[in-house]
């Protein structure tokens, strides 16, 4: 049975150059959903929120 999760994750988005709110979508730890540029963002390696949604798909 797969379990589906919303996550809200916030912090300074280089890409929009302030602060952002991304709503990210997972099901058994694989990214199924976001709102923001992952994992295609150039900043994708300094992003706060990118290390967020990395941390969200850990098993």
């Amino acid at each position: 049975m797969s379990v589906e999760q919303e996550s809200f994750l916030s912090g300074y988005c280089r890409c929009m150059d302030g602060s952002r709110m991304v709503a990210v979508v997972t099901e058994d730890h694989t990214l199924t959903e976001t709102d923001c540029g992952y994992p295609d963002c150039p900043y994708t390696n300094e992003c706060v929120i990118a290390a967020g949604i990395r941390e969200l798909l850990k098993p």
